[in-house]
């Protein structure tokens, strides 16, 4: 089960050692978490289901529109602590998470579904430590499990 956290944001960066490498806005900034054993069809369904999602306000400040009609971009970056277990001890436990290989092929994989639903989508650096800056419009935080949609 691949995993979640969109947030609707009016901008988003990421930054590596000092330097901006992704910027998007309006859109959705994506967290993702790759769990051990996911496959291209998790991350497919979840990249389908969040490019099609109704999270921002029409005109009548109802969310009926997807960030597609609103002209939004995506920022995706990988989210290892997403599969956080922390109910044992005081230091959480990542076993869940996919290992690096098979998660980075599949971060990629997501992004590249987003693109072929016609979003610009900008990327993260897997596996590099990062600074994620936002501003979250609303504020609007969705959390998918691809197992659940």
């Amino acid at each position: 089960m691949a995993r979640l956290v969109a947030q609707r944001v009016r901008i988003a960066t990421v930054e590596v050692a000092g330097e901006v490498i992704a910027r998007i806005g309006p859109g959705l900034a994506i967290l993702i978490g790759i769990r051990r054993g996911d496959s291209d069809e998790a991350v497919e369904k979840l990249a389908d289901k969040v490019a099609v999602l109704r999270i921002f306000n029409d005109a009548e400040g109802k969310m009926n529109l997807s960030a597609a009609d609103v002209g939004g971009a995506m920022l995706v970056v990988s989210q290892f602590t997403l599969y956080a277990d922390a109910r044992k001890g005081r230091r959480p436990s990542f076993v869940d998470a996919a290992a690096p290989e098979e998660g980075a092929q599949l971060y990629l994989r997501f992004a590249e579904r987003l693109e072929s639903h016609g979003y610009r989508v900008e990327l993260g650096r897997f596996g590099a430590m990062m600074v994620v800056s936002l501003e979250n419009d609303g504020p609007v935080t969705i959390v998918l499990d691809s197992d659940e949609i």
